[in-house]
């Protein structure tokens, strides 16, 4: 996966999925991953192996893991799919983003601090 001059990785990003083309399960961008509880073993695919290694220093999205790896988002999400059947990672859902707060709440706190500042 080390890079030549002009950006492109050596290896095709299908060949680091070993031609598969689809993830056996349904992850999003934004699914975070942490390492599982099984050890890798030795025959782990190269670029298996270095997802599982970018793991170990924290959890990461799928996104942040294809950047990291150099590879496409949809190759990583192969990757990710295949660790987690074989146990070897966790995924969860991502956060959902939070709810707008009401400007109207904000207002009333604002304004109860401002009479406890003046008492």
């Amino acid at each position: 996966m080390t890079g030549r001059r002009s950006g492109r990785p050596l290896v095709p990003a299908y060949l680091s999925t070993g031609g598969v083309a689809r993830p056996s399960r349904a992850l999003e961008r934004l699914s975070v991953l942490t390492v599982g509880g099984e050890p890798a073993p030795a025959d782990l695919p190269a670029a298996q192996a270095a997802l599982l290694e970018e793991l170990e220093h924290g959890s990461l999205t799928v996104q942040e893991a294809a950047a990291l790896l150099r590879l496409p988002v949809s190759a990583v999400l192969v990757l990710a799919a295949d660790l987690l059947d074989r146990d070897l990672v966790l995924a969860r859902a991502p956060i959902p983003p939070a709810r707008r707060f009401d400007p109207d709440l904000l207002k009333r706190v604002a304004d109860g601090l401002r009479d406890l500042k003046h008492r």
